[in-house]
């Protein structure tokens, strides 16, 4: 079996016929479904890699990751099966102000251009469309692309408002050029990544998800969320439960 027909089986996806926008959204909702978005390695000071063979054995060998892995193996992925990518570095304005590079988005080119993110947590889970004005439907939200000098924000809107999330400039980088990036974030002590351990990833059709945080399970079904707390002698078997991992040693 090939690396390709690994990963397409790792996801649950056949290895599409034509490479249209239909193709792209249900590599994307599949991959958001099979792949967590999770932070275990770098919170257990285990080592994150950006080489291309590392990432792909984690992610094919039933892994999940942060951004520079779970974008970083997915773009290798849509390159192998014919769709034109460009790998895209972000600035994340989540909290506040930055211009620092520090996410891996991808950009898809269809008949036009499109925003694919497999490794934002609770993101958009469709194609973007990068020539689109005005709010288009994320999946969970609406999201828009808002032009500035200082390059192209992603915003959800939340409750009518839009939210920056991160902005981009749509230059063409390489998997390792990443690495200051995530050697950086993994060397942040006080950075989310290393204080608690999360995993969260997508539930079937629509925007249903399943997110693990340090000491509750967060279920969210349409438009309830369920909250459970998890005791810490609990939070490896929840782990395996709902995402089929283990920790790493």
């Amino acid at each position: 079996m090939t690396t390709v027909d690994a990963y397409l089986e790792r996801i649950g996806a056949e290895r599409p016929d034509v490479l249209d926008l239909d193709a792209l959204a249900r590599l994307q909702h599949a991959h958001l479904v099979a792949v967590p978005f999770e932070n275990l390695d770098v919170f257990h000071r285990v080592p994150v890699s950006v080489d291309q063979d590392v990432v792909l054995a984690k992610i094919v060998g039933g892994r999940g990751g942060w951004c520079f892995e779970n974008n970083g193996a997915f773009a290798w992925l849509l390159e192998q099966l014919g769709f034109r990518v460009m790998r895209i570095g972000a600035a994340v304005l989540i909290d506040g102000p930055n211009t620092v590079i520090d996410h891996h988005t991808i950009e898809v080119q269809l008949e036009t251009a499109y925003l694919v993110d497999v490794g934002f947590g609770d993101s958009f889970s469709r194609p973007l469309d990068l020539n689109r004005a005005g709010p288009q439907n994320g999946g969970k939200a609406p999201f828009e692309f808002i032009a500035s000098p200082q390059g192209t924000t992603l915003a959800e809107h939340e409750d009518g408002v839009p939210v920056a999330k991160f902005r981009f400039k749509r230059v063409a980088h390489e998997l390792a050029d990443f690495a200051q990036a995530s050697q950086r974030l993994s060397d942040d002590a006080e950075a989310h990544w290393r204080c608690w351990p999360f995993a969260t990833r997508l539930l079937g059709d629509g925007a249903d998800r399943v997110t693990l945080l340090a000491d509750r399970l967060k279920l969210r079904r349409g438009d309830v969320t369920e909250e459970t707390e998890i005791a810490e002698t609990d939070w490896n078997d929840a782990l395996w439960e709902w995402f089929r991992m283990r920790p790493p040693a």
